[in-house]
């Protein structure tokens, strides 16, 4: 991470170095830094040492992420994106983290961290959750500074929806990861991120060292060669039913057709799945391209009306008053031009006399010398 100077932010940087350490997702990493680059950019520009904020320096920070609209994506919308008080309270989070990582280091006044957070005691636990062996992982530290958001329902698709979707690719292999992930509630990471050996799809798995029974997959976190990234550290088995199954054998058949039985990845790039993905880059460029000629049309008729809505006498007026204004100056160039001349004439006139002057004054001298 660095600043506009290209210097590099060495605390910022010590942070990110630390959540590489604790074996964090990469994707976790590349989030953290943003937020952390967020908020140094705003003390950049506010005058505020991101060392010793105060509460109330914080909490107009938080404001300030709701009331600043975000950057355009670049479509012909004129509606401006705020973000959400929920994703405020996730930057906030993570800069309390970075200034509680700071007093640890005394690059940050302790104080600085406890401000920032607060004590906080789990009565309702969440399924699983290890409480430790004298219940001491109840108690959290919480953030002191964030918005009251309401808990959001969870969204799903319908029966209707999900048929639509698997119903759109055209290719084996996107219809049998829609339907993966539609069944197991895997992450698109997680889902990517699986190999050959993870696909157990035969009623026992004894001869692949594995003991349970049923068609199930094995979701495992570790570097893959297209970036996926599963985002919990620890494995699990998530079982699959027949239907699933068929598909992936349909992806097989028609894998293999394509020749890239090679890799161990099971979701590979086809001929098929090129076929899709340059039909759905033509549709998107047609949209674009809609999009502009539908902006530069907005342009012109807003540029048309606001020629409209001046009167056209107050127009030849003002055309008027810039010719006047052009003529007076054409006038003053031709006058300091005609100046110029009559003063480089004079000083050819000046320069002649001395030039004589000097021939008279040495024949004078040669003539008194010769007498």
């Amino acid at each position: 991470m660095i600043d506009d100077d290209y210097v590099v932010h060495r605390e910022a940087n010590a942070y990110l170095a630390a959540l590489r350490a604790r074996d964090r997702s990469a994707n976790t990493e590349r989030v953290y830094a943003g937020r952390i680059a967020l908020y140094l950019s705003y003390c950049s520009a506010t005058g505020l040492d991101w060392k010793t904020p105060s509460v109330e320096a914080l909490s107009e920070f938080l404001r300030h992420l709701v009331k600043e609209p975000l950057p355009s994506r670049g479509r012909s919308t004129t509606t401006p994106r705020y973000r959400s008080k929920g994703t405020a309270n996730a930057i906030m989070t993570v800069v309390c983290e970075l200034l509680r990582f700071g007093a640890a280091h005394k690059w940050v006044p302790m104080e600085v961290a406890l401000a920032v957070s607060e004590p906080k005691f789990l009565t309702h636990l969440p399924p699983g959750f290890d409480i430790g062996e004298r219940g001491q992982f109840r108690r959290i530290q919480a953030k002191t500074i964030k918005f009251a958001v309401p808990r959001g329902g969870y969204k799903w698709l319908t029966d209707d929806q999900l048929t639509q979707l698997v119903s759109t690719p055209t290719n084996a292999r996107d219809r049998f990861l829609i339907t993966l992930m539609a069944v197991t509630g895997v992450r698109i990471g997680e889902a990517l991120g699986l190999r050959r050996e993870d696909m157990h799809f035969m009623a026992r798995s004894d001869t692949l060292g594995c003991q349970l029974q049923g068609p199930h997959i094995h979701v495992r976190r570790r570097a893959n060669v297209n970036g996926a990234l599963a985002k919990s550290r620890y494995p699990r088995t998530v079982p699959v039913p027949d239907d699933v199954v068929g598909l992936y054998a349909d992806y097989q058949h028609e894998r293999g057709r394509s020749g890239a039985d090679a890799s161990d990845m099971v979701f590979v790039t086809s001929i098929a799945s090129l076929r899709t993905d340059l039909a759905l880059a033509r549709s998107e460029i047609a949209r674009l391209r809609a999009d502009n000629d539908k902006l530069r049309r907005n342009a012109q008729r807003l540029l048309g009306q606001q020629l409209d809505q001046h009167d056209s006498g107050e127009l030849l007026a003002r055309v008027d008053s810039l010719v006047a204004e052009n003529r007076g100056l054409n006038d003053k160039l031709l006058q300091s031009t005609q100046h110029r001349v009559g003063l480089q004439k004079q000083i050819t006139e000046l320069e002649e006399d001395i030039a004589a002057a000097r021939t008279a004054l040495r024949r004078m001298i040669k003539e008194k010398s010769s007498v």
